[in-house]
């Protein structure tokens, strides 16, 4: 397998939340990368060969070291190029926006999980998911009700591309439930991030990725908020 020496290789799909966040820190970085798009049921087998785990997003630097965590991705391009400063938000540092993503990554997703996927597991009660992960959406709420327009201030930061694209999937189960909850701020906030030119710039679909097709660039267009 050759791996392009001039950018490195992201294997990614296209509506994974995981992956999502990795492309939006790539687009701010403007870390150029050879896209390869993947669908989950035909995974290559190179993926598959350098990170076992057959998740996206994974992300193949040319010296050939592998990274196949999305939250290791977005630091990393980010530590190369953070125009937007997205690893410095105005009321919080670094490890207080990890803290909230790993919160995030963490029960909230279990629970989103859960409520999403309710029939890939035993005695589950959706409502009581639904409100277990609420508890976590009612915390953005308070970050985003003292006159923020992202969660940690008026200037985007990580924690808000690592954290809205799960919001987004959680919204998406039932919209119109979502959209009747008392978090005014939280709606108004993932309606912003969902329609912003940042998240659609991201989500344009592209072929899936086979060997010796001819190489697609992703990373290097200039984003707007």
């Amino acid at each position: 397998m050759n791996i392009s020496e001039a950018a490195p290789v992201l294997y990614s799909f296209r509506r994974c939340p995981y992956a999502m966040r990795a492309r939006l820190a790539l687009k701010s970085s403007g870390l150029n990368v050879e896209l390869r798009e993947i669908i989950l049921r035909d995974k290559p087998a190179h993926m598959v060969e350098v990170s076992p785990k057959a998740t996206v997003p994974v992300m193949i630097l040319p010296d050939g070291t592998v990274i196949d965590e999305s939250l290791d991705v977005m630091i990393h391009a980010l530590q190369q190029n953070d125009p937007e400063h997205l690893l410095e938000a105005e009321k919080a540092d670094l490890q207080e926006m990890l803290s909230l993503i790993k919160t995030f990554d963490g029960p909230f997703k279990t629970a989103l999980d859960r409520y999403k996927y309710a029939n890939r597991h035993e005695n589950v009660d959706v409502d009581e998911e639904r409100e277990k992960a609420s508890v976590y959406l009612m915390e953005l709420e308070k970050l985003l009700s003292n006159g923020n327009d992202y969660l940690f201030g008026n200037r985007i930061s990580l924690a808000d591309l690592a954290i809205f694209p799960f919001v987004r999937q959680f919204a998406n189960v039932d919209k119109e439930w979502f959209d009747n909850q008392t978090w005014p701020h939280l709606s108004k906030a993932l309606d912003k991030f969902v329609s912003s030119e940042r998240f659609l710039s991201i989500m344009r679909k592209y072929p899936q990725w086979r060997e010796g097709d001819e190489v697609t660039y992703f990373g290097t267009q200039e984003m707007a908020n």
